[in-house]
C-alpha cells in the first residue's frame, strides 16, 4: 500500500507505478487510497465546495450532489499517482463511498471486495485484509500523518474510539443517507509514528524528502498499544 507525493519530483505517475509494480512482480499487488472526502457533508473538502454560499445555493447543491460510483467517481485530493493506480485499466476499487481503495495485480479483487459501508477503515474494511496478508506500506515523500493503516489501529485501541455520524450520497443523486461509525481522529499520527520502535522501520530519501517501507502488522501493533495507553491523550 503507497501513500505518496510527487509533487516537485518531475515524475509522472505512470513512472511511478509502473516503477512501484515493476518492483513488486507479477504476483504482487499496488494498492492506494483512493478516498473521497468530498462526499461528507462534515468533511473539510466539502466545506470548501459550499464555502460562500447562502443556504438556498447549499441546498440546491446537496440535491444534485451525484453519488459516489467505484468506477467513475475521482479521488483527487489523495495525490496523483492514486488517481492513476485508480484510473488504471484492471484497477479495482473497494466500495465504500467516503474511504475507498484502490489496487492493481492479482489479490486486489480479493483484498478489495466487501467493504462494508459503514466502516471506513476497521474490520470490514480492507485495511483488516492487508494486515491479515502483513502488507508492506510504502510512505513516498509523505510522512506517518497520513498513513491510513494507524486508522485500523485506532478500531482496535482500549477503550475504542467514540462513535460519530456520518452523511454522504449513495445510489442517486442527492441521496444523502446516515451511518455510525468511529470518529477517525489522524491527529496525533505523526508523533505515534515518531514513537516506533526504529527496527521496525526501512528509511530511504528521495529528492530531498523520507521515504518510508515497514510491514504493516507489527506497525499497526505497535500502534494500538500508543493508542491504548495515556500517551495518545496526552501527545
Amino acid at each position: 500500500m503507497v501513500h505518496a507525493s510527487l509533487s516537485g519530483t518531475g515524475a509522472a505517475p505512470e513512472t511511478v507505478r509502473d516503477a512501484l509494480l515493476d518492483a513488486l512482480g507479477p504476483g504482487g499487488t499496488l494498492v492506494v487510497p483512493a478516498f473521497t472526502p468530498e462526499n461528507s457533508d462534515t468533511s473539510r473538502a466539502h466545506q470548501q465546495l459550499i464555502e460562500g454560499l447562502d443556504e438556498r445555493a447549499v441546498r440546491a447543491f446537496r440535491a444534485t450532489m451525484p453519488p459516489y460510483d467505484p468506477d467513475t467517481t475521482p479521488c483527487p485530493t489523495m495525490g496523483a499517482l492514486a488517481e492513476c493506480v485508480r484510473t488504471t485499466p484492471g484497477a479495482v476499487r473497494s466500495a465504500h463511498p467516503q474511504t475507498s481503495l484502490a489496487g492493481l495485480g492479482p489479490r486486489a479483487p480479493e483484498l478489495l471486495d466487501g467493504h462494508h459501508p459503514h466502516c471506513h477503515l476497521g474490520e470490514r474494511s480492507p485495511l483488516a485484509r492487508l494486515y491479515e496478508a502483513d502488507a508492506r506500506i510504502l510512505l513516498l515523500r509523505v510522512g506517518f500523518e497520513v498513513c491510513s493503516a494507524l486508522h485500523l489501529a485506532e478500531y482496535r485501541t482500549t477503550p475504542p474510539p467514540p462513535r460519530r455520524t456520518y452523511r454522504c450520497v449513495v445510489g442517486k443523486r442527492g441521496n444523502w443517507v446516515e451511518y455510525e461509525d468511529a470518529a477517525l481522529d489522524d491527529s496525533d499520527f505523526a508523533a505515534v509514528g515518531e514513537r516506533l520502535p526504529s527496527d521496525l522501520l526501512m528509511r530511504r530519501e528521495w529528492l530531498g524528502r523520507p521515504v518510508t517501507q515497514f510491514r504493516m502488522r507489527r506497525v499497526v501493533d505497535d500502534a494500538v498499544r500508543q493508542m491504548s495507553c495515556e500517551t495518545r491523550r496526552l501527545a
